[in-house]
């Protein structure tokens, strides 16, 4: 039985406790998590919650018991690995678009994490459990580019805390849908799970803090090429921006529905490129870059001419 103390905070405050551990806990479905509410496996101050209905306030201190037997072993797999940059600490990578970063429920082989426990032989970071030793930070699957993985403890934990003050530099390249108005912009909007549809995110006045910087690197015809960086790291975060202004990615097919464009576009047009963090151990600041995917360029060289 492992267990996860989430103290509440006045951003999570009035949603109801099986829906925030859900986004909480995204490789736990949330008719799985309302089964261990009902089961006694969910304590709030201390006292058993029994109720999926329960809604958190601020202040609230949540233990969350999740039994072993949701965690299969997960095998190392003889995958293709780009690695940017390796030490006896960290380890860069350019994750390709496709991938899933780390196991999930039906999704247990072919991931980032099958692949880097047969490169590092296990000798990976504990600190996220089984399902994701070694990840600290992670990208949608259809996303490419820079992510850095965490072979101890140790390391973990000091990227985890540049991570959580914002220290860490992140910064993606996309093509977007439309002419910006604005060259340089801040979007500050919060983003939680969308009300209507579970497998999206969106603004919502009750979600997590969230703010994007953008900057257009060039205007395209009917397009925008544009880099992001995160202020903050939540799930779909550029993605849910972008479209809450109206310039969903390109080829986002969760979140540009009622846009088009007569070009095929082989993927999601959203990259990882540039990513900074001072060196746990050494102290010094480190960065890199991975260049944009052949079919991201294809495309700009296609929306250039």
């Amino acid at each position: 039985m492992s267990q996860i103390i989430i103290d509440i905070t006045e951003n999570d405050a009035d949603e109801r406790i099986d829906i925030f551990l859900n986004d909480y806990s995204e490789d736990l479905s949330r008719s799985y998590i309302q089964r261990l509410i009902k089961d006694g496996n969910v304590t709030v101050n201390q006292i058993a919650i029994i109720k999926p209905s329960y809604k958190v306030h601020d202040g609230d201190q949540i233990i969350f018991s999740i039994p072993e037997s949701i965690e299969p072993d997960i095998e190392p797999e003889d995958l293709p690995l780009d690695i940017i940059y390796e030490d006896e600490d960290l380890l860069v990578v350019n994750k390709p678009k496709g991938m899933v970063v780390h196991p999930a429920a039906g999704h247990y082989s072919g991931t980032l994490v099958n692949a880097v426990l047969y490169h590092c032989k296990g000798n990976l970071s504990g600190i996220n459990g089984v399902m994701r030793p070694g990840i600290v930070h992670r990208i949608d699957k259809d996303t490419s580019g820079s992510l850095l993985i965490c072979k101890n403890d140790f390391s973990h934990r000091d990227i985890a805390e540049q991570l959580k003050t914002h220290s860490v530099k992140r910064i993606y390249h996309a093509i977007v849908y439309g002419d910006l108005k604005q060259t340089d912009g801040i979007i500050d909007a919060p983003i939680g799970r969308d009300p209507k549809d579970r497998l999206k995110m969106s603004v919502v006045a009750n979600g997590k803090s969230a703010i994007t910087h953008y900057h257009m690197i060039e205007q395209l015809k009917g397009f925008s090429y544009i880099q992001c960086q995160l202020e903050t790291g939540r799930t779909h975060q550029i993605r849910v921006h972008m479209t809450s202004i109206g310039h969903p990615i390109l080829g986002d097919t969760l979140y540009s529905a009622g846009h088009k464009c007569n070009i095929k576009c082989d993927g999601q047009t959203l990259h990882a490129k540039t990513i900074g963090f001072i060196h746990p151990r050494t102290h010094e600041y480190m960065e890199f870059d991975t260049e944009l995917p052949e079919y991201f360029k294809h495309f700009l060289d296609i929306l250039r001419e």
